[in-house]
C-alpha cells in the first residue's frame, strides 16, 4: 500500500510540474517583491528616470525640481534624468532594454505598454507588498515626506494601474479627451453650441461648414483650407464610439471583438464625411491646434492635456502670429450617442517600477515614485497642462483649488481653456473608462485607429470604400498588428509554438511513469492469477 501510495504521489507531483508549465505558457507570472525591514542610509544608490515631455519647459523644471528636493531628503539617492519626445520611443527603448538586462529603474508609461513588459522574466515589479509596508508603504511611518495613504489615490485612477491580478503602476497624472470649439464659427452658421456634443450635430455643422464658394475658397472663413472636424487620436476615436454604442472592443481575456457590424457602420460613417470634406486626421492633415487657431478648422479633439496649444491666446502656438485669428474658444466633452449618459476615455501616464538583483535599488526606486505622488509634485504638474492631479489631497489642496479658482486671469499659468479642460475632467470623472490590458493590447489600440485612418486616406485619394474593400482592410489591419495571435475562438486552442524543453522532459517522465504504474499493476494481476491456479 505504501509504494503505491508512493507511486500516486509522485504522479501527482508530476501531472502538477506539468500542468503549470503548460498552464502559463505563454505569460510569466512576477514574483512578489520583499521589502527590505529597513532602508540602508549607508550606501549609496543611482537610479535611472525615464520621463515623456514635449516642447513644454516648465514640465522638465517641475522634474528637475522633484529630483533636487528628494535627492536632499535621501542624499545616498541619485536620480538621473533621461526625457523622451514620445510615448512610443519611451515603449520601444523598454523593450530593447528588457533583452540586454538595462532597464531604467523607475519609468512613465502606460499600462497597454506594461503588459508587455510582464512577457519578461521577473521584469516589472508588483507592488502590493510596498503598497502595504508599514514603514516604506503608502503613507509610511519611515519616509521623510508626506506620501499619499492608498485610499487618498483616487480609486478610478489607481485601478487603472491594476491587472493580471497584481498592481504594477500607480498613476501619475491622468487626462482625458476634449472638443476644442470655434464658437464664433459654429454661430455663424446658424447653430448654437450645446452643453454636450452629440455626433449628429459634429457631423451637421462640419458638412456646412466644408461649403466651398464659386472660386474654390470656403464660405466660412474665405481661405483656401478649411478642415472642420480634425481628430488627433482616432484609437481614442474609434475605441470611445464602440463603447458609446455597447458594441464590442475587446475582453478583459484578450478577445478581439473590434471587426462587427457597428465598426462597420461607424467606418461608412466616417468615409460618408470624410467625402464632404468636413473630416481629418492628425495623421493626415496635421495638428488640429494648428488649423483651430489659424481660423481654419470648427472641432479639433485632442487630450485635455494639450489645452496648451489651443486657442488664439494659448501659451504655447505652434503657427506664425500672422496666421493667427481671433475667436471664442469652448471646450466640450467628447461628442456622444447617449448625451445623457456620456462616456470618454481616461487617459494619462502612470510609473512603474523595474526588478533588479539588489531589493534596496528597488525600494530606492519605490521611495522616489512615491515622492512624485506627492502634493506638491502633483499640483505643480498639474498646473502646466490640462492634466488633474491623482490623489484626492491634491485636488483638495487649498493650491490646487486656488489655482482652479483663478481661470482667466492671465493667459499662462491661468489660461482659461486649460483650467477649464481641467474642470471638465474633475467633472466627468465618474464618466471615464478604460479598456481592458493584456498582452497585445497596445496593438489592438493602434488598429483600431488605423482602421479610421485608412478609410480616410481612401476617401481622400478617391477610392471606393464597400463591403469588399472593408472586408480586406480588416484583414490587412489584423495581419498588420497580429490580431489573430491575441485570441482563439470560443472552443478552440491557442498555438504558442512549442513547449519548453523542461516542459517536454517532464511530460516524458510523466508518461514513464504511467508505463511503470501498468507494468506493477500487470505484474501484480499475474502474479495472484498464477497464486490461484
Amino acid at each position: 500500500m505504501n509504494r503505491k501510495r508512493k507511486i500516486f504521489s509522485t504522479v501527482l507531483l508530476a501531472v502538477f510540474c506539468a500542468s503549470s508549465l503548460t498552464g502559463c505558457h505563454g505569460k510569466r507570472e512576477q514574483t512578489a517583491f520583499a521589502v527590505p525591514e529597513s532602508f540602508d542610509t549607508s550606501k549609496e544608490y543611482e537610479i535611472t528616470f525615464w520621463a515623456k515631455n514635449d516642447t513644454n519647459k516648465n514640465q522638465t523644471d517641475i522634474y528637475k525640481k522633484a529630483i533636487s528636493d528628494f535627492e536632499s531628503l535621501y542624499p545616498n539617492i541619485t536620480v538621473n534624468l533621461r526625457l523622451y519626445t514620445d510615448y512610443g520611443k519611451i515603449y520601444n527603448d523598454v523593450i530593447t532594454n528588457i533583452s540586454t538586462g538595462t532597464t531604467p529603474d523607475v519609468c512613465i508609461t502606460y499600462p497597454d505598454h506594461i503588459a508587455t513588459y510582464l512577457t519578461g522574466d521577473h521584469v516589472v515589479v508588483p507592488l502590493e507588498e510596498l503598497f502595504s509596508d508599514e514603514s516604506y508603504g503608502l503613507g509610511g511611518s519611515e519616509l521623510r515626506f508626506d506620501s499619499p495613504a492608498k485610499d487618498e489615490i483616487v480609486p478610478q485612477f489607481l485601478e487603472e494601474c491594476s491587472f493580471g491580478s497584481h498592481y504594477y503602476a500607480v498613476p501619475y497624472m491622468r487626462s482625458t479627451e476634449a472638443c476644442y470649439i470655434n464658437r464664433t464659427y459654429v454661430e455663424a452658421l446658424g447653430y448654437t453650441l450645446p452643453d454636450v456634443l452629440t455626433w449628429d450635430f459634429i457631423w451637421e455643422v462640419s458638412d456646412a461648414a466644408a461649403q466651398k464658394n464659386a472660386d474654390g475658397t470656403f464660405l466660412l472663413n474665405g481661405q483656401e483650407v478649411m478642415i472642420p472636424f480634425i481628430y488627433k487620436s482616432t484609437d481614442n476615436m474609434m475605441i470611445q464610439m464602440l463603447r458609446q454604442k455597447g458594441a464590442g472592443y475587446s475582453t478583459d481575456a484578450g478577445d478581439v471583438q473590434i471587426f462587427n457590424d457597428t465598426t462597420e457602420e461607424l467606418l461608412y460613417t466616417i468615409a460618408e464625411h470624410t467625402g464632404s470634406g468636413a473630416f481629418s486626421t492628425f495623421k493626415i492633415s496635421g495638428y488640429p491646434a494648428n488649423f483651430l487657431n489659424a481660423g481654419q478648422c470648427v472641432f479639433a479633439v485632442d487630450s485635455t492635456a494639450g489645452a496648451t496649444w489651443m486657442g488664439s491666446d494659448a501659451p504655447l502656438i505652434d503657427i506664425a502670429e500672422e496666421s493667427l485669428t481671433d475667436f471664442e474658444i469652448a471646450v466640450r466633452p467628447v461628442p456622444q450617442y447617449d448625451p445623457e449618459h456620456p462616456q470618454m476615455i481616461s487617459q494619462g501616464p502612470s510609473i512603474c517600477i523595474f526588478n533588479k538583483d539588489d531589493p534596496q535599488q528597488v525600494l530606492a526606486s519605490w521611495l522616489f515614485t512615491q515622492y512624485l505622488l506627492s502634493d506638491q509634485v502633483q499640483t505643480a504638474y498639474a498646473r502646466t497642462e490640462g492634466y488633474v492631479p491623482v490623489t484626492l489631497s491634491a485636488q483638495n489642496s487649498e493650491e490646487y483649488q486656488d489655482y482652479l479658482s483663478r481661470a482667466g486671469e492671465d493667459n499662462d499659468d491661468y489660461y482659461s481653456v486649460k483650467i477649464q479642460a481641467s474642470t471638465l475632467l474633475l467633472q466627468h470623472a465618474g464618466d471615464t473608462f478604460v479598456t481592458p490590458v493584456f498582452n497585445g493590447s497596445a496593438s489592438l489600440r493602434d488598429a483600431s485607429g488605423q482602421l479610421i485612418e485608412n478609410v480616410t486616406k481612401s476617401v481622400r485619394r478617391g477610392e471606393t470604400v464597400d463591403d469588399a474593400y472593408l472586408e480586406t482592410l480588416y484583414s490587412d489591419v489584423a495581419a498588420l498588428y497580429h490580431l489573430n495571435e491575441l485570441s482563439a475562438p470560443a472552443g478552440s486552442r491557442q498555438d504558442l509554438g512549442p513547449l519548453p524543453g523542461t516542459a517536454v522532459a517532464l511530460l516524458g517522465a510523466l508518461a514513464g511513469i504511467w508505463v511503470l504504474i501498468l507494468g506493477c499493476l500487470l505484474g501484480s494481476r499475474l502474479k495472484r492469477k498464477n497464486k490461484n491456479h
